[in-house]
Order: C-alpha cells, then sequence, then structure tokens
C-alpha cells in the first residue's frame, strides 16, 4: 500500500531530480530548459541550481541564444568535483575503478590472479588496490563518496557480509564492509554483481534511456539484473536476480549427471553451467581441462577462460561447448522476458567479454523465437560496451546512486 509524502523532504528530492537532468545532459542545460524537462516551477529551479552552484556541482558555462528572448546560461556539470570507487570480486578477477560525475572511468587496475581462497588476505589486497588508485588517481581523497563492493550473492547488503555464496568458497559470514570501512576510513556499501551491473547500464550505458531490460550476467556464474520503469529490482533481501535454478531442459543433461545440491534438479543452469559439467564435457570431447582446476575458485574460473580462449582460437569441439551454454543462459532469458515484458537483454560480465560477442546473433535468435508478443514488439539483444569492469563500474554508480539519485521512496513516510 502507498504511503503518504513526506513534504519535509521534498527539497532534497528536488534537488536530486534537477541534479540529475543536468548530469544526463551531455551537452549542458539552461534553467529554462530544466523547468521544462522536470515540471518543476522557475523559483524552484533557481533556488536549486544556486545551491548546486554553491556547492561547486556544476558551474555556468556560457551563454546562447535560442530564438526570441534573452540569451540563457548554459549549466554544465563539474564532473570532477566528486568521485566514488568500485571494487568487484569475482572469482576470475579482481576489478577496482574510480569514476567522476559522469559515469567516466577515471582510473582502473585489474587484478587477475586474486587469492580468494583466504578472505582476510583478499580483503587486504582490495583495501591495497584501492589505496593505489587513489594515489594513481591524483585526486583529493575528500572528493571520494565512498567505495561500492560488488561480489556474487546471496549476501546480507545491510549487515555487510555474504551468505552461503556457491561460488565463493570460504566466505559465508564474512564481514566485507566493515574490516574495509575500518583499513580505508571511507564510506563501503555492498552490492550484487547482477544489480550492480544494471545499475552500471542504467549510469553509463549508450542509451540512457533505457527504462526495462534484463542485464544477463556471466561471470564465474550466471546472474541477471532486472530494471522496469526505470528501477532495478532488488527484491525483499536485495538478492534479486537469481536464476542459476532454472531449468535449461533435459537435452542438456548428460548420462551420469549428478542433481544440484541446492534444488535437487539435474537441468538447472547452475548444474548446466557449472565447471564440473562443462570440464566433463570437454574432456569427453579430447579438451585437456585438469580435474585438479575443479578444487579451487580461481581454478575453476581459470579452466572457463581457458574453454573460451580455445574456442576463439578456433577449436571447434571448445566453441560447441561454449554456444551450447549461450543458448542455455539464452533460454532463460527468453523465459524472464516473458514475463517481465522488457524491449532490451544485455548480456555482459567478465566471461561474456571475453567471448567479443561471439554468440550475440546465437543468443537473439533463441530470446526473440521465444517471445510471445512478437508481434506486438521485438527484444533488441545487444552486448554491454563496459566489458570485464561492468561489475566494478556498477559498484561505484552503486555509491553515487545511493547518495545523488532521485528515489521515489525518499519521500515516503517511515
Amino acid at each position: 500500500m502507498q504511503r503518504g509524502t513526506n513534504l519535509g523532504r521534498l527539497g532534497d528530492f528536488n534537488q536530486a531530480v534537477i541534479f540529475e537532468s543536468i548530469r544526463r545532459a551531455a551537452g549542458g542545460v539552461s534553467r529554462v530548459e530544466l523547468a521544462e524537462s522536470t515540471g518543476l516551477s522557475p523559483q524552484t529551479i533557481s533556488n536549486v541550481v544556486r545551491r548546486l552552484l554553491d556547492e561547486g556541482l556544476v558551474r555556468e558555462d556560457r551563454t546562447v541564444v535560442l530564438g526570441p528572448g534573452k540569451p540563457r546560461t548554459v549549466l554544465e556539470l563539474e564532473a570532477d568535483r566528486l568521485l566514488s570507487l568500485g571494487v568487484h570480486v569475482d572469482p576470475g578477477m579482481v576489478s577496482v575503478v574510480m569514476l567522476d560525475l559522469r559515469g567516466e572511468v577515471v582510473v582502473s587496475k585489474r587484478v587477475d590472479e586474486p587469492s580468494l581462497e583466504d578472505p582476510e588476505r583478499a580483503l587486504e589486497a582490495m583495501a591495497s588496490a584501492v589505496e593505489e588508485l587513489i594515489e594513481a588517481s591524483g585526486r583529493p581523497r575528500g572528493r571520494i563518496l565512498g567505495v561500492g563492493v560488488v561480489a556474487p550473492g546471496p549476501m546480507d547488503r545491510e549487515r555487510g557480509f555474504l551468505a552461503a555464496p556457491p561460488l565463493l568458497d570460504g566466505w559465508n559470514y564474512v564481514e566485507i564492509v566493515e574490516p574495509l570501512r575500518r583499513r580505508l576510513d571511507m564510506d563501503v556499501l555492498l552490492e550484487k554483481d547482477t544489480i550492480a551491473a544494471a545499475l552500471a547500464e542504467l549510469w553509463k550505458g549508450p542509451e540512457r534511456g533505457r527504462e526495462n531490460f534484463v542485464f544477463m550476467y556471466l561471470g564465474a556464474g550466471i546472474g541477471a539484473g532486472i530494471v522496469v520503469n526505470g528501477e532495478v529490482l532488488r527484491g525483499v533481501s536485495n538478492n534479486a536476480g537469481e536464476v542459476g535454478h532454472f531449468s535449461v531442459g533435459m537435452d542438456f543433461v548428460e548420462e551420469g549427471a549428478e542433481p544440484c545440491r541446492e534444488c535437487g534438479r539435474l537441468d538447472c543452469l547452475a548444474v548446466a553451467f557449472s565447471f564440473a559439467r562443462v570440464a566433463a564435457s570437454a574432456r569427453r570431447r579430447g579438451i585437456d581441462l585438469p580435474e585438479e582446476l575443479e578444487a579451487t575458485v580461481a581454478g575453476r574460473a581459470a579452466g572457463m577462460n581457458r574453454l573460451v580462449e580455445l574456442a576463439l582460437g578456433g577449436n571447434g569441439e571448445a566453441s560447441a561447448l561454449v554456444r551450447g551454454g549461450a543458448r542455455m543462459v539464452a533460454q532463460v532469458a527468453s523465459r524472464l522476458s516473458n514475463a517481465l515484458d522488457v524491449d532490451e537483454v544485455i548480456f555482459g560480465g567478465p566471461l561474456w567479454a571475453a567471448l567479443d560477442g561471439r554468440h550475440l546473433a546465437t543468443v537473439a535468435e533463441v530470446i526473440n523465437g521465444g517471445f510471445v508478443a512478437r508481434d506486438l514488439h521485438g527484444i533488441s539483444v545487444v552486448s554491454s560496451d563496459l566489458g570485464h569492469q561492468v561489475g566494478a563500474i556498477g559498484g561505484a554508480c552503486a555509491v553515487m546512486d545511493a547518495l545523488l539519485s532521485p528515489k521515489a521512496s525518499a519521500l515516503l513516510l517511515r
């Protein structure tokens, strides 16, 4: 049930709306244009813009003549005024980025062989990488809003720890937020990888008018970020997007397959896409993926990356395995598209970035072929432009989104 409007928060909400409009205007925007686009009164626009100017978040850049009347002053974003950091913990790598207010990457760092078997050492390495990035950027520390740490779910976002993540051995109930907050002496928040990826596309994607889409995240695991009417769907516990136990059909079940330990199915995506299943299939096809890779987080990630390298290098058996995996993920994306009636599916994440869009046509065919409302509209299927950094970028965006974006929920009584 909707609750009453908290009028005491309207000023902050209006400021966030106006600031967001200025932020998204790549070529600048006038006060008159802000009034037209936001529906706010000229007086409200004037008052808020004055505050933004005083805080150094925007500047008066130039004057332009647009038809009759006096020239208009163009407001430009001071993109470097505030910054945020994102850290993406994927079993295959750790990425760190710094973003400005426009969502542009100021500086980034990638650690390809993180020691994720020991959470304490991993947290130390993450803190060190953040400190190195800040120093490399040359930006004053006081401009940094905070750090968004992105990891596979499930997680307790409010209390800052992961809850039995199937892809990160030894990270169950390990505190992440507080240890990093103490080490870095700055605000830290935790975000799910799929939700972070969706946020990154909302903040930084090439089509900033995106309102309804599914982001299919392919990293060490598979998940979905869901955006409806311009809002990321988080769910009750901020763990929306777990699609690993959707059925991919018995056609993919091989002889001797073990049922999923969590859902008991033989044909769920988590089992079909697991490295153990993929490696066994690869070995039967004559592809050498040593069994010892299955023992560690880093090994499993390295094994999947090796299979992708072989496929891209022209190995027909590896290519067939990768193509089959892409079709399985596309089937799940098709079901989500039908359930949510979106008009776009974006594929991204570290593993998809490594494929370099090689199977985009295949997944597009599967998704549109299974879409029930195709006589009314099609589904645009694209690859994310953000590459392997999409998670880290999403973490930095999550910090800015939490502090700067207009949220209708801020107007509700609590």
